[in-house]
This record gives C-alpha cells, structure tokens and sequence, in this order.
C-alpha cells in the first residue's frame, strides 16, 4: 500500500513518501495557520491513528513511537502532490525546526510510521516524532491533541 516516487539524486536514488501523518498544530481543527500550507499542497485522506504516547511540549505536542496496542495517537493523513512533496517537506521541516540553520540536535525528527486510517487501510506515513528527553513532560493520555488543548481553554 506504500506508495513512493523515486527521485534521482545523482548516483543514488532517493524514495519519497507523499503521505504525513500530522496529531498537533499542523491538524486542520486546531485552526494554526501552518495548517493552510499544508492543506495547499496536500489532500485530505482521512482521520487516523498511529500507536504512540503524546507528550505536551509546551503549546504544541510530541509524538514517541509505541508497540502497545493501547497508546493510540489520533490525528490526520494527507497526501501531498507529487510536484509539492519536495518542498512542502522542506517547509514543514522548518516549521517543526529541522531546516538547516536549527540548532542540533533538532527537538524533532521527520521519520516513517505505521498509520491505520478510521476505515482500517494500513500505510506508512512521515510524522514528526520527538527527539529529545521525554523528562519533566507531561503525557497527554487521551492521544488526542486538538482535544486535550480544548479541555485546556485554548
């Protein structure tokens, strides 16, 4: 169900996902404005989930990978059009603090997930998954961001 397009980079050939997994600021009913960029580039799949544990950065979340059946991270998936996939990437990645002139090591990284779509389809997608010490960060234990910031007043 993966779907990639090569892009030759010299000698090497690079494979490109075009779909990303977003739980945070980037989902359309949270209403930031990094989420119009996306979805000008981008098609709406569907509501999703990925297993995972969601911790509170502050005013935006993190995403830690989990095999537990039960830690389920729900968010959005899109898929970005081949002739934006490049830069809609780069873009994103600088928003979330991977581009070249960020600070190493990056609070982030972009990296492949399991997604299981609300209709039951499996893919894997990019999603930004945290690169730091989970130490002195607060779990969001419904998984559920958008809802979380609601019950907050934000």
């Amino acid at each position: 169900m993966l779907e990639f397009q090569p892009i030759v980079a010299g000698a090497s050939v690079i494979m490109r996902n075009r779909y990303l997994f977003v739980y945070g600021t980037l989902r359309e009913d949270v209403g930031h404005e990094m989420y119009h960029v996306l979805a000008s580039h981008a098609v709406f799949v569907g509501a999703a989930t990925v297993r995972g544990e969601l911790y509170s950065l502050g005013e935006y979340p993190g995403l830690v990978p989990s095999q537990d059946t039960t830690d389920l991270i729900k968010g959005e998936l899109y898929e970005i059009g081949t002739d934006a996939l490049e830069h809609t990437l780069s873009v994103l990645d600088d928003y979330e603090g991977l581009g070249p002139g960020d600070p190493l090591p990056h609070e982030y990284r972009r990296e492949l997930v399991p997604v299981t779509l609300d209709d039951g389809r499996h893919l894997d997608a990019w999603a930004y998954v945290v690169n730091r010490s989970l130490e002195g960060l607060g779990r969001i234990r419904s998984g559920d961001f958008a809802e979380w910031r609601k019950s907050r007043g934000a």
